[in-house]
């Protein structure tokens, strides 16, 4: 019963959330770089009681983590078992976040409700701060196929199944990879992430086209099924290692429908081979037999009586 009445002041929290008296809010929007262990500060500078503490990530309100000093913490789905109220002093609303992911950008609504003078709230931004920009901010032109230097170049044809692979071929240890994709004449777009943290392995997927997926190594695939012309292009792969930055790019070309078909070529390979092959044995095996006829003709020539022999010659001439 008692764990049924917890759960029931949580909903009732955030349901009634938005009707609570205007609150004095920090104007100022502090910055947080995303990383694991991230702390995003909400420390209340009054003197009195904290009644609840609640984190909501907006614009659409998503519920975050609720504090109550009677009732516990309370999390929503996507943070639970990763966020800490770290409760430094009474008034401290502030957590901490582990394994982290892009997903966890964004702007956070801190709100502190203290008796006697009422709520106080913060808003903090995080950024990944190290994430290569998705389009040149001097708004420079994309660069050219013939600027990019690929390590791997791939030919698949329409319809078909093919998975596009980064593997890491320095020694050195690595923290994370970022795979991009760059269509022909656009920017780099990030389609996957994946990075180790605190506790295991956590990959990110962005990409509307297959599925990307990590090993232990950090070795990148993205899986496409039903290969289309438009996944053509660049696929590169950014290694961040304490060795510094590594990049591997690959170069996959999609022929249009009706040109050239890599297992249609082969195909005709095969059969004109094979054809080449069955004709050269049928050669041999004739001039075999061929030259087989003539020993025999020959042995039996020998062995003809000198009288014979005459007439044996006689008749093949007819």
């Amino acid at each position: 019963m008692e764990a049924v009445q917890k759960d029931h002041w949580y909903f009732v929290v955030l349901i009634f959330l938005p009707f609570l008296k205007v609150a004095v809010q920090q104007k100022e929007i502090v910055t947080v770089r995303l990383e694991e262990g991230m702390v995003l500060n909400c420390l209340c500078p009054w003197y009195g009681n904290l009644s609840m503490v609640s984190w909501t990530k907006i614009p659409d309100k998503n519920p975050v983590a609720v504090f109550h000093p009677e009732y516990g913490v309370a999390f929503s789905h996507h943070y639970r078992e990763r966020i800490e109220f770290l409760r430094t002093t009474p008034m401290d609303g502030s957590i901490s976040m582990r394994n982290v992911t892009h997903q966890d950008i964004g702007l956070y609504h801190c709100s502190v409700q203290t008796f006697p003078q009422g709520p106080w709230t913060r808003n903090i931004q995080v950024e990944d701060l190290d994430e290569p920009p998705e389009e040149d901010e001097d708004g420079a032109e994309p660069p050219t196929p013939e600027a990019i230097n690929a390590d791997t170049e791939l030919v698949a044809e329409q319809s078909s199944n093919l998975t596009v692979s980064c593997k890491h071929k320095h020694n050195a240890t690595i923290y994370q990879v970022i795979l991009e994709r760059m269509p022909h004449g656009e920017p780099w777009g990030i389609i996957g992430v994946c990075k180790k943290v605190e506790g295991g392995l956590v990959g990110e997927d962005y990409s509307d086209r297959g599925r990307v997926s990590c090993t232990d190594s950090l070795d990148v695939s993205l899986h496409l099924t039903g290969v289309v012309q438009e996944d053509g292009g660049f696929y590169r792969c950014t290694f961040s290692t304490d060795a510094g930055v590594q990049t591997t790019t690959v170069l996959l070309t999609v022929p249009p429908a009706g040109g050239f078909s890599l297992s249609l070529y082969m195909m005709y390979v095969y059969i004109g081979a094979g054809a080449s092959g069955l004709i050269l044995l049928i050669a041999i095996v004739a001039l075999a037999v061929r030259h087989k006829k003539r020993n025999k003709r020959e042995e039996y020539r020998v062995k003809l009586h000198p009288s014979q022999r005459q007439t044996w010659r006689q008749w093949q001439r007819q």
